[in-house]
């Protein structure tokens, strides 16, 4: 990486006419949006499709594209939906908030329509990417078709046999769910053909995408059902221990996320291999992967699945350089990202240090007057990702507007201003002029927006997380002309 700076918004945050973002036109123009603002780098979340609370770090698989994202514009150019069908719809009530209840439906039925008309006469291309993603293609074909079958319900609750993954139950629903997997085919091939073309425009505009991976998968997912060997599970495949944090200076029950941990001793047995695929897929996804919870792989925090908070949980020592050495001996030429944040113990500096992976330095976490802190700009090294804040965080117009007197106070006076000046462009201005190789700043941030734009609460299953969207307009001309300027001054260009 060299000196630059990028923009963090999700796909989803796009404006659309129908009702999420998708990888459209606003898609495309976001691109030339930031080709305009000088900036080098598109961060996104997750692209996988979301299960519980419709967060993307919940995802049904971690190979799989988010349905939702298709944009239906193109699926009429090619002739699969009438212009006329999605226009007809209702999209939601708010252009900066997604429906997401009254999305599933309306877009599912429209992506339906448009599956009866490809299925007439699919191209060749269509076999070729069947073919070539069998790995993890049929499976998660295969989970989506049988969720249907049983009302949605999570795997654990099947019928016993097909719950079992037991082979004479896989050879039954293949052959009597054949078209729902067809159908689930079809999704991701026009995900995956959307995808790619919306990448290689941002290529060619001179704009890499960083994607994100979750360190875990939920337990509802065709990873865990597919693949039980790879998760500590009880034999009826329930979770013997699930993830979180423990509790800390920001949240005093700590976070019971409910993932499954990995059984990281049969991992290592054969290579890591799961996780290489699901890294090779990543980086033929993403020019840049961001590898979420980074400290979980030196330890991670074991919660007794009989519990129901994060408190009485412990630490456990994960594979830490094993598993690095592995990922760097496969992945040569993939450019990583170690999201460092949370409790960080010197195994863990260590481990991230060893990698030679950057790490993340997040402006919001720096000025607090009660404790020193590595987040202050003076302190970063070059090998570092600087953050106004994640999607995790309260919007910088938010944050400064919830200091306390002594940390307002405290912040000024590092940054060297005064009462009247604005702080929230101070910080983005230090954060720029840093020393580190990447400022990443969110969409929100350069649009000052506040509370009611804020992407998720970690830890809280709230109506309103995942939900923001940027309006049509926001992107404007004259805002990149502000980005590309501040960018210029800081030899981000």
């Amino acid at each position: 990486m060299k000196r630059s700076s990028g923009i963090l918004l999700h796909i989803t945050s796009l404006p659309s006419k129908y009702g999420i973002g998708s990888m459209g036109e606003s898609a495309y123009r976001f691109v030339d949006f930031l080709k305009k603002a000088g900036q080098s780098y598109w961060q996104i979340l997750p692209l996988n499709p979301p299960g519980y609370g419709n967060s993307p770090y919940q995802a049904f698989s971690t190979f799989a594209g988010n349905p939702h994202l298709i944009d239906l514009d193109r699926l009429a150019e090619q002739g699969l939906l009438r212009p006329e069908e999605p226009e007809r719809e209702t999209w939601g009530e708010r252009a900066d908030q997604v429906d997401f209840q009254h999305l599933y439906t309306v877009r599912m039925k429209l992506l339906r329509k448009a599956f009866e008309r490809f299925r007439v006469d699919p191209p060749a291309a269509f076999c070729d990417f069947v073919r070539s993603q069998k790995t993890w293609l049929e499976e998660y074909a295969l989970f989506m078709a049988v969720k249907a079958r049983y009302s949605d319900g999570p795997w654990i609750y099947w019928p016993l046999d097909i719950r079992m993954h037991r082979p004479e139950a896989i050879a039954h629903h293949k052959m009597m769910l054949q078209d729902e997997m067809q159908f689930h085919y079809f999704l991701q091939y026009e995900f995956h053909t959307q995808w790619q073309a919306l990448r290689s425009y941002a290529n060619e505009n001179g704009v890499r995408i960083i994607g994100d991976i979750p360190i875990y998968v939920p337990l509802d997912s065709a990873d865990v059902w597919s693949h039980p060997e790879n998760f500590q599970l009880s034999r009826t495949r329930h979770p013997r221990v699930v993830a979180g944090c423990p509790p800390d200076g920001f949240n005093a029950g700590g976070q019971y996320w409910g993932n499954p941990i990995y059984d990281w001793e049969k991992m290592e047995r054969d290579g890591f291999s799961w996780w290489m695929e699901r890294l090779r897929a990543a980086a033929e996804r993403f020019d840049v992967v961001r590898i979420d919870h980074f400290r979980g792989i030196e330890s991670y925090w074991s919660i007794p699945a009989a519990n129901r908070t994060a408190r009485r949980g412990a630490w456990v020592k994960g594979p830490g350089i094993r598993l690095i050495d592995a990922i760097r001996k496969n992945l040569t030429d993939v450019d990583f990202i170690a999201e460092d944040l949370g409790f960080l113990t010197p195994e863990v500096i260590e481990l991230v240090h060893a990698s030679g992976f950057p790490g993340m330095k997040v402006l919001e976490f720096a000025f607090d007057p009660r404790e020193p802190s590595n987040y202050l700009p003076h302190k970063y090294d070059q090998n570092c990702i600087c953050y106004t804040g994640t999607h995790d965080n309260e919007t910088l117009a938010q944050w400064c507007a919830g200091l306390d007197g002594q940390t307002e106070a405290y912040a000024r006076n590092y940054l060297g201003i005064t009462p009247q000046d604005d702080l929230a462009d101070a910080i983005i201005t230090a954060g720029m002029q840093s020393k580190a190789m990447l400022f990443i700043a969110q969409m929100q941030d350069y649009l000052r927006l506040g509370a009611e734009s804020r992407m998720n609460e970690p830890g809280r299953l709230l109506a309103s997380n995942w939900r923001w969207r940027m309006t049509p307009g926001q992107d404007s001309d004259a805002l990149a002309a502000q980005i590309l300027e501040l960018t210029r001054r800081a030899g981000r260009v």
